[in-house]
C-alpha cells in the first residue's frame, strides 16, 4: 500500500509565540521545541518545502506593552525582537535534529541570522532548509499573522498552514463553548464578517487576493502536521 502523496508542494507554517510555551506560562519549552521538530522533519520528508514564521506572544506582545502605557511603535519593535528570540530557538532545535536551517530577520541583525533576501530564502528552500522569517514584516502596527501571509505570497507557497491548539476553526471558542460547530471549510470573507479569529483581517485579506488556502490544524498531538499536509485528519480549510 502506497503511502499518501502530500497535497502541497511548498507550504508557510504559521506558529504563535504561545505555541512554544507547552505547559509553561511563559518562554520556550525545549520538550515542545522537540516535537515540532520531529513535525517538521516528518513533512520534508514527504517532499515539502517548509517555510515558517513564528510569534513573540511567549516573551512579549506589542500590543500588550502599548496596553500598559507604552508606545504602541516602541512596543511592537520590542515583540520583533521577541520573535527573533523564538525563530534562533526553533533553529537550534531543527539542526540538532539533522535539519538544516535558516533564520532571516526583517530587521537585519548579521550577528545572528541573515537579512531578509526574498531570493535567497527561496534558494534555501530549493535546497531543502528550512526557512524561518524573523522580525514580523520588520514595520510596526503589523501582526506576524499579516507577515506570514506576505512572506507566503513572496515564497510562492502553496498554502499557509495555522498551528494552533484546536482542530480547526470553529463559530466559537470550543474551549469556552460546548456547542461550537467546527467547519470543514469556509470563504475568506465569512471568516471576516463572522469575525472567526483565524488571523487579521489583513493576512486574511492577503491570502484572498492571491488565492492561498489557510489550513487550520492542531499542532498539539505528534505527528498530526504531517498528516494534514496529505490531506488526512480533522482540519478547517479557508478558501472560496
Amino acid at each position: 500500500m502506497f503511502a499518501a502523496k502530500p497535497k502541497y508542494t511548498r507550504i508557510m507554517l504559521k506558529l504563535s509565540g504561545e505555541a512554544l510555551m507547552g505547559d509553561g506560562e511563559y518562554g520556550i519549552s525545549t520538550e515542545t521545541l522537540n516535537r515540532m521538530a520531529d513535525d517538521v522533519l516528518e513533512v520534508q520528508k514527504l517532499g515539502v518545502e517548509v517555510c515558517m514564521v513564528v510569534g513573540g506572544g511567549n516573551i512579549f506582545r506589542g500590543v500588550s506593552g502599548a496596553a500598559k502605557g507604552m508606545e504602541r511603535a516602541t512596543a511592537d519593535y520590542m515583540g520583533m525582537l521577541a520573535t527573533i528570540m523564538n525563530a534562533l530557538g526553533l533553529q537550534s532545535v531543527f539542526e540538532s535534529k539533522g535539519l538544516q536551517t535558516r533564520v532571516q530577520s526583517a530587521i537585519p541583525m548579521s550577528a545572528v541570522c541573515e537579512p531578509y533576501i526574498r531570493r535567497r530564502a527561496m534558494r534555501h528552500m530549493e535546497k531543502g532548509r528550512i526557512v524561518i522569517f524573523a522580525a514580523g514584516t520588520g514595520n510596526p502596527f503589523f501582526t506576524t499573522d499579516t507577515a506570514a501571509a506576505l512572506r507566503a505570497v513572496e515564497m510562492q507557497c502553496d498554502a499557509i498552514f495555522k498551528g494552533t491548539q484546536v482542530d480547526g476553526v470553529y463559530t466559537a471558542d470550543p474551549k469556552k463553548d460546548p456547542t461550537a460547530k467546527r467547519f470543514d471549510k469556509v470563504g475568506y470573507l465569512e471568516v471576516l464578517a463572522k469575525d472567526l479569529k483565524v488571523m487579521d483581517a489583513s493576512a486574511i485579506s492577503l491570502a484572498r487576493e492571491n488565492n492561498i488556502p489557510i489550513v487550520v490544524c492542531s499542532i498539539s498531538k505528534a505527528g498530526n502536521l504531517a498528516k494534514v499536509v496529505k490531506g488526512q485528519g480533522v482540519f478547517t480549510v479557508v478558501q472560496d
